[in-house]
Formats: C-alpha cells, sequence, structure tokens
C-alpha cells in the first residue's frame, strides 16, 4: 500500500474517531500542550485547500517557525463549531499540497501522532495497523519538525509488535507506537517502554524518568 493511500486511511480513522466524540470530550486537553482535542483536530486539516498567498502570510505571522504557524491557524479557527471542523475532515479526507508531501508521509505520520495525542489522554484504545506504523516510525526519525534521532540517540530503539528498530547502543523496547510517540517528544509514552536504554531517552526528552 502507498503512502499516500495509508494517508488517506489514517485521516478516515481520525474522522471515525473525531465523530465518535462527545462534545465534551472535544474541549478536553490533548498531549499537545495548550491545545484541547478540538484543537487537534483542527490542525490536522489546517494547512489544506489554502492559496501559495494564504501560506505566505501564515509563515510571516509565525515568523517562518512551523510551530508557531501551527498556532497561527488554530487560534484562527477556534471559532469554528464542531460541525464545521467535521466538515473540514471530510473534505480532505485525501491529504494535498503540503501535507501530501514525500509521497504523503507527512499526512500519514502527523495524523498518526496526533491521533494518540487525542486518544491517550481520553484513555480510548487504539489498533494502528503495521504498515502505517513502521512507515510513520521511519519518517518520524529524519523528519524535521519530529527530530526522532536526535531524541533517540545513543540508543537502539526496537518495536516489539512490529519489524522495525533504529540506531545502536543500549536498547529501548515497546510497542511501535508508544516509540513513535517518545519520538515524537512525548514523555507520557515512556511509561510503556523499557530496556537498559530508557532513562538515556528520558534524558533526551528532558524528563526524570526515574521520578
Amino acid at each position: 500500500m502507498s503512502s499516500a493511500t495509508m494517508a488517506a486511511a489514517e485521516r478516515e480513522d481520525l474522522l471515525a474517531l473525531a465523530e465518535s466524540l462527545s462534545p465534551g470530550q472535544w474541549t478536553q486537553p490533548s498531549l499537545c500542550a495548550g491545545w484541547t482535542v478540538q484543537d487537534v483536530l483542527t490542525h490536522i486539516v489546517s494547512y489544506e485547500g489554502r492559496s501559495p498567498k494564504e501560506l505566505a502570510r501564515v509563515a510571516v505571522a509565525g515568523r517562518f517557525s512551523p510551530a508557531r504557524m501551527n498556532e497561527v491557524l488554530v487560534r484562527e479557527a477556534r471559532s469554528r463549531d464542531r460541525q464545521e471542523v467535521l466538515d473540514r475532515l471530510r473534505t480532505f479526507a485525501r491529504p494535498s499540497g503540503l501535507t501530501a508531501g514525500f509521497g504523503g508521509r507527512i499526512a500519514l505520520t502527523d495524523g498518526l501522532i496526533h491521533r494518540q495525542d487525542i486518544r491517550r489522554p481520553l484513555g480510548l484504545g487504539c489498533d494502528v495497523p503495521a504498515d502505517r506504523l513502521v512507515s510513520a516510525l521511519s519518517f518520524s526519525m529524519f523528519a524535521a519538525p519530529i527530530r526522532g534521532a536526535w531524541r533517540a540517540r545513543g540508543v537502539r530503539v526496537r518495536a516489539v509488535d512490529v519489524d522495525w528498530a533504529f540506531g545502536r547502543g543500549p536498547e529501548v523496547t515497546g510497542p511501535g507506537e508508544a516509540l513513535l510517540m517518545a519520538c515524537a517528544g512525548r514523555s507520557s509514552a515512556l511509561a510503556d517502554l523499557d530496556g537498559p536504554g530508557l532513562d538515556r531517552v528520558s534524558t533526551n526528552l528532558g524528563v526524570d524518568h526515574l521520578a
């Protein structure tokens, strides 16, 4: 299955998750600092359907920082109601433009990580197809906004549920989803990991695993 097809399937799963959530769950905090569940859902398709002129405006407003640009777009969309957000998720079920970059792996990886940003704090289960997970894990190591290889420096990270590993050094093992989230900077995923290299990853993330 191509990355573009997997990215579209991931968006379909995200839409199904969004539709299943109660209005109260939409307002709950996500794993993204300062963002609610609705903010994360808004962000997923915030770059879709925008002209080069609009993207240039956002880049200037965000001082050309991807994180600040994301914040600009989410802040501008907070007046949308639940139905409007759902409608946009349906309209842009297939990634296009910027998010379709690298054969769709930008949208796939971003969507998969953010789906966990929603479901983890809400205590919801998640079954991620192995092909999507392996593709996202590999891409996250070198994607500039994620910097997975930097967070996993000095260790070997190895998934126990899919055929994927990366790096050298003392091993860190666990479900591929938890490894992806840790390498994306979500320290709460450390609780699902194990191995002699875990303290090193904790240090890389700036947290004390033993606390």
